[in-house]
C-alpha cells in the first residue's frame, strides 16, 4: 500500500511539473484527447448513412479534420455521414475554432467565475491576449462574435435553402453547418459537390466569403476594433498590420489568379465576367485558410496550385480560426527586411518601434513551418506516387489547415492519411507551441558571452 501512494504520488509530482507548469504541453494533451474523442464519436454505425462503422482511420482523419479546423476529407461529407454524424462535425468545428483552452476556461468562468492561473496562461496564449489582465474581455469577445457571426451567416443561407426545396429542417441544419464552418475557416460542406454548383450564386458566396474574411482577422483584432472602432488612429500595431496585410494579400492573390486561371475553360474560361470576378475574390479569400472552393482546385492550372501554396502557408490573423504562419509574422519579416535595406537600426511602423525578440520569434515560426513542410512532404512522397506540386499542395495545406486539394485526398493509402493528420495537428497546435512543448526548461544566463558579426549573404 505504502508503494501505491508513493507512486500515486511521483505521477501526482509528475503532471503537477509536466503539465500544469507547461501550458504547452496540457495544450498538445488536450488536443489530442478531444480528436480521439470525436473520432470515437464518428466511429458509431450512427454516424455514417449505411449505419455501418466507418473505418478507424476515416473517423481520425474527418475527426483531426474538423478538430484542426481544416476541411481535408477522406470521404465526401455529404453523402457518407448521416446527420447526426453531421451534427458531431459541426461540433468538432465549433470546438476546435474556440480553441480547446478558451472552451475550458469559459466553462470553467462559467460554473466558478474564477480563473486559475494556469487556465489563464492556456487561453491567453490560445486566443493571443494581450495580458492577463485582457483575457476576460478577450473570451467574452469570442463569445459574442463568433456566435453572433455564424448565425447571421446561417440566416442569410436559411432562405436561399428554402428556395432550393431542401425542406425547412434540411435547410435550418445546412445554413447552421455553413456558418459555423465559414467562420472557423473550416472548408467542410454538407453539399456532395461543395461549392462548385454555386459558383454564380452570390446569395451563397458572399455571405460564406465574408464569412471566412471576419473569421481570419483573429479575436484580438475583434476586441481591438469594438473597444476603439471610432478612432483608428488608436487601433494597436497588431490590428493595423493584420487589416493591412489581410487586404493586400487578398488584392494581390486576386489578380495574381486572374492572370493565372481567367482563360482557363476548367475553371473561369467558361463563365461571365462578373461570374469569374466574383469568383476570383471568393477564391482569393479562401486561397489562405477557407478551405471552400467555388471551382475544381485539380483542374487549376501548376501556377495557381504554387501561388495557394504561398497563401496557405501564411494563413490568417494571429489569434484566429485561420492557420499558417498568420500575416504578421510575415509583417514582421518584410519590415525587418525594409529596416535593412535603408540601414536603419530599428524596425518601425505607424511609429512604433519592434523589438528583436519580435523578429526572432517571427523567424522561428517560419523556420519551424517550413522545416515541418518539407519534412513531411519528403515523408508523403516516399508513401505514394504522386508528383512533387500535388504532395506540396496537399502537405501544405494540412500544415496551414485550409482544406483545400486537388482531389488526391480519398485515394491516399492509410499510412499517407496518417501523415496528413500529423501535419494538421502540428499546424493547429502551432510551431512555436510545439517548440515549447519539447523544451524541457528554459534557462536565463546571467554570463553572456561578446558578441561578432558573422558574414551574412
Amino acid at each position: 500500500m505504502d508503494k501505491l501512494r508513493e507512486a500515486g504520488a511521483a505521477v501526482g509530482e509528475w503532471v503537477d511539473t509536466s503539465l500544469l507548469k507547461s501550458p504547452a504541453r496540457l495544450a498538445l494533451g488536450s488536443f489530442a484527447i478531444v480528436i480521439l474523442l470525436f473520432t470515437g464519436l464518428l466511429s458509431l454505425p450512427i454516424a455514417t448513412e449505411t449505419g455501418e462503422r466507418a473505418p478507424f482511420i476515416d473517423a481520425l482523419f474527418t475527426a483531426t479534420s474538423a478538430v484542426c479546423v481544416t476541411g481535408l476529407v477522406t470521404v465526401d461529407t455529404g453523402l457518407y455521414w448521416s446527420g447526426w454524424g453531421l451534427g458531431i462535425i459541426a461540433l468538432g468545428i465549433k470546438v476546435g475554432g474556440l480553441g480547446i483552452m478558451t472552451l475550458a476556461s469559459l466553462v470553467g468562468l462559467a460554473v466558478s467565475r474564477r480563473l486559475g492561473l494556469t487556465q489563464r496562461l492556456l487561453a491567453a496564449g490560445e486566443a493571443r491576449a494581450a495580458g492577463l489582465g485582457d483575457l476576460r474581455s478577450l473570451l467574452r469577445t469570442v463569445v459574442v462574435v463568433s456566435f453572433s457571426v455564424e448565425i447571421a451567416i446561417a440566416l442569410v443561407l436559411f432562405p436561399r435553402f428554402l428556395t432550393l426545396d431542401y425542406g425547412f429542417w434540411r435547410s435550418l441544419g445546412y445554413s447552421g453547418f455553413y456558418g459555423i464552418s465559414a467562420f472557423n475557416n473550416a472548408g467542410f460542406t454538407p453539399d456532395p459537390l461543395g461549392l462548385i454548383p454555386y459558383a454564380g450564386d452570390f446569395w451563397m458566396l458572399v455571405p460564406i466569403g465574408l464569412g471566412v474574411l471576419v473569421g481570419a482577422l483573429g479575436y484580438p483584432v475583434y476586441l481591438n476594433l469594438i473597444r476603439g472602432w471610432r478612432r483608428p488612429r488608436d487601433w494597436s500595431l497588431h490590428t493595423k498590420l493584420t487589416l493591412i496585410m489581410v487586404s493586400a494579400l487578398t488584392v494581390v492573390s486576386a489578380g495574381l489568379l486572374a492572370v493565372f486561371e481567367w482563360s482557363n475553360p476548367d475553371t473561369l474560361g467558361d463563365h461571365s465576367s462578373a461570374k469569374s470576378i466574383g469568383n476570383i475574390f471568393f477564391q482569393s479569400i479562401n486561397q489562405r485558410s477557407g478551405g471552400f472552393n467555388s471551382f475544381d482546385i485539380g483542374k487549376a492550372r501548376e501556377q495557381t496550385w504554387l501561388l495557394e501554396d504561398v497563401l496557405m502557408f501564411i494563413g490568417g490573423g494571429s489569434g484566429s480560426t485561420a492557420g499558417g504562419i498568420r500575416v504578421t509574422t510575415l509583417a514582421v519579416l518584410l519590415l525587418a527586411i525594409w529596416a535593412e535595406a535603408r540601414g536603419r537600426r530599428d524596425m518601425e511602423a505607424f511609429g512604433k518601434r519592434i523589438g528583436t525578440e519580435v523578429l526572432r520569434g517571427a523567424v522561428a515560426i517560419t523556420l519551424i513551418g517550413l522545416f515541418i513542410v518539407i519534412i513531411g512532404t519528403t515523408v508523403f512522397m516516399a508513401q505514394t506516387d504522386i508528383p512533387l506540386d500535388q504532395a506540396l499542395y496537399e502537405v501544405v495545406s494540412a500544415y496551414a489547415t485550409c482544406g483545400l486539394s486537388t482531389g488526391i485526398t480519398a485515394d491516399l493509402p492509410p499510412e499517407a492519411k496518417g501523415t496528413l493528420i500529423a501535419m494538421m495537428y502540428l499546424g493547429r497546435v502551432g510551431s512555436l507551441t510545439i517548440a515549447a512543448a519539447l523544451a524541457l526548461n528554459k534557462q536565463r544566463r546571467v554570463i553572456r558571452y561578446p558578441s561578432e558579426r558573422p558574414i551574412i549573404g
